[in-house]
């Protein structure tokens, strides 16, 4: 395997300690935690990676608003869509322009043929970028995105038209997810002539509202302001993720005013703001679920009663309490509160140990022993796996099935989970977009099972059908319908378990002004702004 190295300057950590005030000029230093895989997010689905590289480096052609969350323009300053609903034109912004690098100077704006390149590259097999990803395309493989396209035509340099070789309503707000972003196919030329193509995903080129500068494993990332950058102009000169894997070091950092910025504190740490007036917690409902899938292809969990009966073991309430300190709410499907095809619905699965131990007993289950993955990292979804899998330990063993926990180094467990050879895992999963589909296509079809992003294992052709009714329909009323039904086969066939819809919380101090925490999607510093007013003590 290819070993990576990064040959970027490291940046002087002198400007990033030992200051009352994060000292960067007009600058922002964001706890982050953990590394990217890589810096393009076509190519992955971490949460991690998308923070650090979709809305700091790339643009897309549509995006969501801030406020409204409707789909506004972006790089296509409009759209228009055909009255069959399988053609849709978007008209490019002029006089875009991409970063500029020691690797790379361009030589023109943004035009056509930078939207061909980057999803040919997608969804062509044969097109020379479309191999050097070494971990596909997950997201895109996982909506059927190749069979969807019928073809991306190019009729000047300022419009495109996507052919879809059928109706889909969530196709707009695919385009506006993290992983829809638009790269340069003059560096990507560049770069095929030198041999180096693979460097496209590591040596970022974007029209995004930063640059990436240099880049240090488990140190920092560091970005710089686009000078020409063609949307609304940043206010931050720099921005650095200060790479911190652990929650209580990011907090110390963000009191002692390393950080200005923190990501993901864990809930227990936020009675700490009343001792820290400076600091503030920008929070709102997430788009979000922390779930317990099981891998269906590998007994015992191809027995439909020993999923059902684990589901009945675990008191979600007391998962709440403990590892959300009831920050969250309690998931009965995979949709959240917030989504508009939600549907409080009776859990079928309900805490019930005296059931689960005589679902065991019908399946001809006893001294079951099994695996649990839990990640070493925190996620919006989850903010402490490895508590949350000794909860569930504790439950299960209250049913005579041992749980061991399994956990490696997040590289490491991403790379063994793509292996599949697990028993189950607790993983989850934050919305790109509003539509409800983003929910369930993404993680439970067979598509993402062959991308490695169906975590379950599982593959359901009815409710492969289910879904396929859904993205054809555009009344809003008759797709909810559908998405309940969804919920239903999951919460009867139980490939997973939903345990909770966590709220999307950041640590700031209060000098970080227009910083917005949107409910799904990676953060975004593009129009923040750093105060200069001294603030009291």
């Amino acid at each position: 395997m290819k070993t990576w190295i990064y040959p970027f300057t490291i940046f002087t950590l002198s400007l990033l300690v030992g200051c009352s005030e994060p000292q960067l000029p007009s600058g922002i230093v964001y706890c982050s935690e953990g590394n990217p895989e890589s810096f393009n997010p076509q190519t992955v689905t971490s949460g991690t990676t998308i923070d650090a590289t979709s809305h700091q480096i790339y643009d897309r052609l549509v995006q969501y608003d801030i406020n409204t969350n409707q789909l506004i323009p972006s790089l296509a300053r409009k759209w228009q869509v055909s009255q069959d609903g399988l053609s849709y034109r978007f008209t490019l912004h002029k006089h875009v322009a991409f970063h500029q690098s020691e690797r790379f100077v361009p030589s023109r704006f943004l035009n056509a043929d930078d939207v061909l390149f980057s999803f040919n590259r997608i969804i062509d097999k044969q097109h020379p970028f479309h191999d050097i990803s070494r971990t596909g395309y997950p997201f895109f493989q996982s909506i059927d995105f190749e069979r969807l396209i019928d073809r991306i035509e190019r009729v000047n340099d300022h419009e495109v038209v996507f052919h879809l070789s059928r109706k889909d309503a969530s196709f707009l707000s695919n385009l506006a997810t993290d992983f829809a972003i638009i790269l340069s196919a003059e560096y990507g030329q560049q770069l095929l002539q030198a041999g180096k193509p693979e460097d496209i995903d590591f040596f970022a080129i974007g029209t995004g509202p930063f640059r990436l500068d240099n880049y240090v494993k488990n140190d920092h990332i560091r970005f710089k302001r686009h000078q020409s950058y063609w949307g609304p102009y940043p206010e931050p000169e720099q921005l650095v993720f200060d790479i911190t894997p652990n929650s209580t070091g990011r907090l110390t950092k963000l009191i002692t005013g390393d950080c200005s910025v923190s990501a993901l504190p864990r809930s227990a740490e936020l009675a700490v703001l009343d001792e820290h007036p400076q600091i503030v917690a920008d929070s709102s409902p997430g788009l979000n679920v922390a779930f317990w899938a099981f891998n269906t292809q590998k007994p015992p969990f191809t027995d439909l009663r020993v999923r059902q009966a684990l589901a009945h073991a675990i008191d979600k309430r007391n998962i709440l309490d403990v590892v959300y300190n009831d920050t969250a709410v309690e998931a009965t499907g995979v949709l959240p509160p917030t989504s508009w095809a939600y549907s409080k619905i009776h859990e079928p699965n309900e805490y019930n140990p005296d059931k689960a131990r005589s679902l065991l007993k019908q399946a001809n289950i006893s001294d079951l022993t099994i695996d649990v993955w839990a990640m070493p990292v925190a996620r919006i979804y989850n903010p402490n796996a490895l508590k949350m899998a000794e909860l569930i330990q504790a439950d299960l063993a209250k049913i005579g099935v041992k749980l061991n926990i399994i956990s490696y180094d997040w590289s490491v467990f991403t790379q063994k989970l793509a292996q599949s050879d697990y028993d189950s895992v607790l993983i989850g999963w934050s919305a790109d977009n509003s539509d409800p589909d983003n929910f369930f296509t993404p993680i439970l079809s067979c598509n993402a099972l062959l991308s490695n992003n169906n975590r379950s294992r599982w593959c359901d052709y009815g409710f492969e059908h289910i879904l396929d009714e859904a993205r054809a329909l555009t009344n809003q009323e008759s797709r909810k319908a559908y998405f309940q039904s969804a919920e239903a086969i999951i919460s009867d066939r139980v490939p997973i378990v939903p345990i909770a819809h966590a709220q999307k919380v950041v640590l700031k101090h209060k000098n970080i002004l227009d910083m917005h925490v949107n409910a799904y999607g990676g953060i975004s510093f593009a129009r923040t702004q750093v105060s200069t007013k001294k603030r009291s003590e």
